[in-house]
């Protein structure tokens, strides 16, 4: 999934409990189908490739920058960092070209005039670079989706900017595996009930796959489809939401591969 409010499977007999995106689950795992083909649906950022390290890098570079410019304490400064990102994203969306208006923002607000050109040419050099980063397949996601593509239906369903997550889709190779691809600017419910009518969806026979508890699972299971959380390591801390494992729709699985064996 691409980078946005913090608010942050076992399925055990008595009484429910919850799950954060840092949470591993147990292994072992039932088919979830019934041998006829399903719709599954795929987020992409963190999901099929890592993205929000690239965003955690850039940001620690650049931050790096402002405290060596003389901006004052790193507490202030990601403090107007996050208040500016909320801000741009409202007016942007989500990506990487909307995170680069926000570092040239936050630079002009705080710098010092005699620091000014040097860190406007320092934030243009990690711009450069982040922007033009390639995105790694996490492990087993080619092989999976080339085995999962024969039997099922498989959608993209990844927000961002369209133009950023299609490239990224085109290098990383995978396109052909699907059979539809939208990149809307939110995951709400929302947008996942437009998604079910425009593609006439079943919904029980419907999975949303992806690593992020408040744009992948949560609001697909509040559209009415099923969902298998991946949990990623660098999951952006503004997609962190609680997942409600009471939930017998829900399957947590540790690694991407599993798909092929519960699918």
């Amino acid at each position: 999934m691409t980078r946005p409010n913090p608010p942050s499977r076992h399925r055990p007999h008595r009484r429910p409990h919850r799950v954060t995106a840092h949470t591993e689950p147990s292994r072992g795992h039932r088919p979830l189908g019934d041998g006829r083909p399903l719709h599954l649906i795929f987020d992409a950022d963190d999901t099929l490739w890592d993205s929000n390290i690239h965003f955690l890098q850039a940001e620690a570079h650049f931050v790096a920058e402002l405290l060596a410019a003389g901006v004052g304490a790193m507490e202030a400064v990601n403090a107007t960092l996050r208040q500016r990102e909320l801000e741009i994203i409202k007016s942007h969306g989500y990506g990487r070209e909307p995170f680069v208006v926000v570092m040239r923002m936050v630079a002009a607000e705080l710098a010092p005039k005699r620091a000014r050109q040097a860190l406007s040419a320092a934030v243009e050099r990690i711009a450069a670079q982040f922007l033009e980063r390639e995105c790694a397949l996490l492990p087993g996601v080619e092989a999976t989706l080339v085995e999962l593509s024969a039997r099922h239906h498989l959608t993209l369903f990844t927000k961002g900017q369209p133009r950023e997550q299609l490239r990224a889709l085109e290098r990383s190779g995978l396109r052909r595996h699907f059979s539809h691809v939208e990149v809307p600017a939110e995951k709400d419910e929302a947008s996942y009930r437009r998604l079910v009518v425009a593609a006439a969806l079943d919904r029980t026979r419907t999975f949303m796959i992806g690593n992020s508890p408040r744009s992948d699972i949560n609001p697909a299971l509040r559209a009415g489809l099923r969902a298998v959380f991946i949990p990623h390591p660098h999951t952006w801390e503004l997609e962190h939401e609680e997942v409600d494992l009471a939930d017998d729709r829900i399957t947590v699985i540790v690694n991407f591969r599993t798909l092929r064996e519960i699918f």
